[in-house]
């Protein structure tokens, strides 16, 4: 674990005491204030990764406290420490910017556990960003490599780490979520990376077809087969093979793939010739594998072998902070290629956008930006211009029933009070701070936040 920097925030001394000698005890750098008003001077003169903070203090309280943090640097997390550990309590900490909370008496294992979340998050962070570089130093756009959220930033940290060995990678997640994408981040950032990436959709081709296109063939193996063809292990030779929708493979080519994954070597179609290839597999599928399995459908002992390491994309719907950044990128690929940089998305659109659940994930998400940025009549781009209606969404909603965590629904909440200030300001920041009660600079870390524009 990362060691932080922290700054606990406390009126009781023994309690203060007890929590600085403890987390220095972990290993942490630990600072301590008796006050608010001790420790927003302590964080003007100095920096912090996290601050443990009293929710009930004399003179400025533990909330009060919290929104001073949060307009020095966005980027200190906070885990607010209350006795009164009710879901307002929550809500009003997570919507001013808390990390998280934490309710007294403190159990000293559920703080440690808080506190190696965030400082996890963090050091993923500072990975990604080296991986992003290390990108760039190839001169590969990361056009697809767009996220915010923590579930993101894992999966791409795996990514990074996967990407220096030859293990075989099963990839999950629904339809569009970009599996070949991930697929093709983990080539690139591979030794194999000056080698090819050669793509095989199982599910587009019939059996026969399937195994010739993966193996190759004699001439004469079969009706048709004019001449030798190559097939694909040979052609990805010290590069990368990506099976896209391996759930899909028939027994018999199962049975062709698991020898080439145990023997490393496989023969053509009708010939005799054993043939060796030095080829990294990455499958994906859309698929439970395990029920498949169950149900006998697909080999065991094949799934073993290319569920070594596993990677699954959530769906667009359970990571709604990646929404913002994609929704600007799309935009302004399709602006950009219209001619006309500066369309922009009306905040009620742009609300409606986050809202929207996404069956299709990215994909989807891609196709109603293009199809919005084409149809507008206007550059700013109006709820009139998406392919549903609030009403859709509530209807969609009312369906589906509360399955929201507790900062998701803070985080709806949240975004919907900025976005009604600036309307009801006509995009006045100092107006629409006022109203919120907070800094012009908190709400401009909001807007960015949430992509209000």
């Amino acid at each position: 674990m990362q060691k932080l920097k922290i700054l606990v925030v406390e009126d009781g001394q023994s309690q203060r005491d007890m929590l600085r000698d403890f987390l220095a005890g972990e290993g942490h750098d630990l600072s301590d204030a008796a006050n608010g008003e001790k420790a927003l001077k302590m964080m003007k003169n100095g920096y912090f990764d996290l601050v443990l903070l009293d929710y009930k203090m004399p003179g400025m309280d533990g909330m009060a406290v919290l929104k001073e943090v949060k307009d020095l640097n966005p980027e200190i997390d906070v885990i607010l420490m209350t006795a009164y550990g009710t879901i307002e309590t929550a809500v009003k900490a997570m919507k001013a910017g808390a990390a998280d909370y934490i309710t007294k008496p403190i159990e000293l294992e559920e703080l440690l556990l808080l506190i190696e979340k965030i400082s996890e998050f963090r050091n993923l962070t500072k990975e990604n960003k080296i991986l992003r570089d290390d990108l760039r130093a190839k001169e590969i756009t990361t056009d697809q490599i767009i996220f915010k959220s923590r579930a993101m930033n894992e999966l791409i940290n795996l990514a990074g780490r996967v990407s220096k060995t030859d293990t075989t990678v099963l990839i999950q997640g629904e339809s569009g979520t970009g599996k070949e994408l991930l697929a093709r981040l983990i080539h690139t950032l591979s030794p194999r990376s000056e080698k090819p990436m050669i793509t095989v959709n199982c599910a587009a081709l019939p059996e026969t077809l399937l195994e010739s296109e993966l193996f190759g063939h004699e001439k004469g193996a079969f009706t048709g087969a004019s001449r030798r063809r190559v097939g694909r292990f040979e052609e990805a030779d010290e590069g990368t093979l990506f099976l896209d929708e391996i759930g899909d493979l028939s027994q018999l080519v199962q049975v062709k793939l698991l020898r080439f994954l145990q023997e490393r070597e496989f023969q053509r179609v009708g010939g005799n010739q054993t043939i060796q290839s030095d080829v990294r597999i990455i499958s994906a599928t859309n698929r439970d594998l395990d029920a498949k399995v169950k149900g006998g459908a697909f080999r065991e002992d094949l799934y073993y072998r290319l569920n070594v390491v596993a990677m699954t994309i959530p769906p667009l719907r359970e990571r709604k902070e990646d929404l913002p950044p994609l929704i600007d990128h799309f935009l302004k690929r399709f602006a950009t290629r219209m001619g006309d940089e500066t369309r922009e998305v009306h905040t009620e659109a742009r609300d409606l956008l986050l809202r929207y659940d996404y069956p299709g994930n990215v994909r989807e998400l891609e196709n109603i930006i293009e199809r919005a940025v084409v149809i507008a009549r206007e550059s700013l781009i109006s709820s009139k211009d998406l392919p549903f209606t609030r009403e859709q969404i509530h209807e969609r909603e009312g369906e589906e029933g509360p399955q929201r965590t507790l900062k998701g629904a803070v985080e709806d909440l949240e975004r919907t009070m900025v976005r009604r200030a600036m309307d009801e300001t006509a995009n006045h920041q100092t107006k629409a701070a006022d109203i919120l009660g907070i800094s012009e600079r908190m709400l401009r870390y909001k807007l960015k936040k949430y992509g209000l524009k």
